[in-house]
């Protein structure tokens, strides 16, 4: 096993003293925006995975999102009783694919290249997303990156890992009418 084989398995793991090491970060977190720029990923192996390399022009924000779904509001103008309550709305979009938006809007003259969960308490999730700047010289001089300068906006059309999961591009065995797209098959395909 090579040394990202052993830290994915610590990570997993997470013996005693990570754990607290953990604990006393989330305190921190919780402190912070919930939108951050920071130095280098957590998770360095989920992070290599997805395409991270310390090179300019690539950063890594740290999001914080609430674990909780949507509400309907409760209405103002007469209804039945039965049609006032406030009934949890289940978001068809993940969370992970919400936190790579927020990103992305935050700094929009990045691009999404990937993201993954790091934490979680009983209030937050914690997500890091990898952002590249497909002007910068280093990224368009480098054939493993060259190919996101004429995606544009690609977080808000799924065509992130996240998003085409939740498209269903990923989460099936036959992807029947799920490719090229659901809205091309009549909306069969979910």
């Amino acid at each position: 096993m090579g040394f990202y084989g052993y830290l994915g398995q610590l990570y997993r793991e997470r013996p005693e003293e990570l754990k607290e090491l953990f604990k006393q970060r989330l305190i921190e977190w919780r402190r912070e925006p919930s939108i951050i720029r920071i130095e280098r990923p957590t998770n360095l192996r989920r992070a290599r995975e997805l395409g991270y390399k310390p090179i300019q022009g690539l950063i890594v924000v740290r999001v914080r999102l609430r674990k909780r779904g949507s509400f309907k509001t409760r209405p103002d103008a007469g209804r039945k009783p039965k049609k006032m309550a406030t009934v949890t709305i289940y978001r068809k979009i993940s969370r992970q694919a919400i936190a790579e938006a927020r990103a992305n809007r935050k700094y929009p003259n990045l691009e999404v290249l990937g993201s993954y969960e790091i934490a979680d308490d009983g209030k937050y999730k914690w997500f890091e997303v990898i952002l590249v700047d497909p002007t910068h010289p280093q990224i368009i001089s480098r054939p493993e990156y060259a190919w996101i300068v004429n995606q544009r906006k690609r977080v808000f059309r799924g065509l992130t890992p996240a998003g085409k999961k939740y498209r269903g591009l990923r989460n099936r065995s036959p992807e029947q009418k799920t490719r090229p797209s659901v809205r091309a098959n009549q909306r069969k395909g979910k």
